[in-house]
């Protein structure tokens, strides 16, 4: 007796331009979390970059709104192999915010409210690669989504693009976050389905 019906493969790859393998295209914004959705008051939110020797540059939610942004189109690919093409984003590059760090660094370590962490290689976060968004489609970003802001790395799998960011903490040495300690890949390539340790 067949367990599976003929013809059931599970779902496809579509053929859509600028599609990494082994995912499928979404036209809504699938919500996953690793815990519940926090709620930051506006003046409770701060943005922090520490260097590996200590040194902390920090901005609350008004000096951080103040800083050139930039609004931007990109596609975001989710390792739970969803893809949403063309989304539209405002947020302030990395670029402006370590622009007067001092660093000899190689890696980072992003931190979240709430507790989550990813690692992210600081050349990926640099030359126009990264942003700390706030809003998206036009609108705050909300709550289940990472608002009111959170890190945008769209080259890697979503989950290096951490909601409801608080912090960036430079390390010499590359270390695993929340879900890379659970396995997960320590890069995160959604061209070469870099999903788990060993892909």
């Amino acid at each position: 007796m067949a367990i599976i019906s003929r013809g059931f493969g599970g779902r496809r790859r579509e053929s859509v331009p600028g599609l990494p393998p082994g995912q499928y295209l979404t036209h809504d914004f699938p919500v996953l979390s690793a815990g519940p959705t926090p709620r930051i008051p506006l003046d409770r939110w701060s943005f922090t970059v520490t260097t590996e020797s200590g040194e902390k540059t920090s901005w609350t939610w008004p000096e951080f709104t103040a800083l050139p942004y930039e609004d931007f189109s990109t596609d975001i690919h989710c390792v739970t192999k969803w893809s949403k093409l063309g989304t539209t984003w405002r947020g302030v590059s990395l670029d402006t915010l370590l622009a007067d760090v001092e660093t000899a660094a190689d890696y980072t370590m992003v931190h979240s409210f709430g507790g989550y962490t990813t690692n992210v290689p600081l050349e990926d976060l640099l030359d126009g690669k990264a942003w700390i968004a706030y809003k998206f489609d036009g609108e705050d970003l909300e709550p289940e989504h990472g608002g009111p802001a959170r890190m945008l790395v769209p080259h890697l799998y979503f989950w290096k693009s951490a909601k409801w960011v608080n912090g960036l903490q430079m390390m010499q040495e590359d270390e695993p976050g929340f879900w890379e300690a659970a396995g997960y890949h320590m890069y995160g390539d959604p061209w070469l389905e870099q999903r788990y340790q060993g892909d």
